[in-house]
């Protein structure tokens, strides 16, 4: 595995190795020792699945009270995925930055705690798996909107508006947030 910093401290891209052949191929996907190797040394204790159509944009969620690191991938089609740095007091605050993860390139995306996240479905099925460091809490989450015109996450939108849940249609603009419901940053 070959970690690849991102420019928001502690967000990084993991790049596995893939056995490729004639028959398909192997990778491993989770790793705990070689990913704490690479500075990602977690304790996950939920995966989640999800499986979206082409323009669905999920996101930007976080957990406030039981923040959730997060390692995500692709396993079928592309997503364009999101993370976006909402910790108050943080150097890098309001900024994000997005990568695509596929089937095709295997990359995965680590995410700490304390971040929003979210991610738009490219291909026409995607399938997105997560690994998490808590456990999902509903009245612990909270988002951001995916289009706040402060935070201009270049989405790649192919001329269509993504198609979305009435929640994250709901979220507040990074401004508009409560400073309560925004982690607080921790160097």
């Amino acid at each position: 595995m070959r970690r690849v910093d991102t420019d928001l401290p502690g967000v990084c891209l993991v790049e596995p190795v893939v056995h490729g052949d004639h028959r398909g191929f192997f990778m491993e996907s989770y790793h705990r020792a070689r990913l704490a190797e690479l500075g990602i040394d977690c304790d996950f204790v939920q995966d989640n699945h999800s499986r979206s159509r082409a323009g669905v944009l999920r996101g930007l969620h976080y957990q406030l009270g039981r923040p959730q690191a997060k390692l995500v991938r692709a396993t079928v089609g592309r997503v364009f995925d999101v993370v976006v740095d909402i910790r108050r007091g943080s150097p890098t605050f309001g900024r994000w930055v997005g990568a695509e993860l596929s089937d095709a390139n295997h990359r995965m995306l680590f995410a700490p705690p304390g971040l929003a996240h979210g991610f738009l479905v490219l291909s026409d099925i995607a399938e997105f798996q997560y690994k998490c460091s808590d456990y999902y809490a509903p009245a612990e989450e909270r988002g951001i909107r995916w289009d706040d015109p402060t935070l201009a996450i270049d989405w790649p939108l192919a001329g269509s508006p993504p198609v979305l849940s009435e929640r994250d249609l709901a979220w507040p603009r990074l401004a508009d947030a409560p400073p309560d419901d925004l982690p607080r940053f921790t160097p």
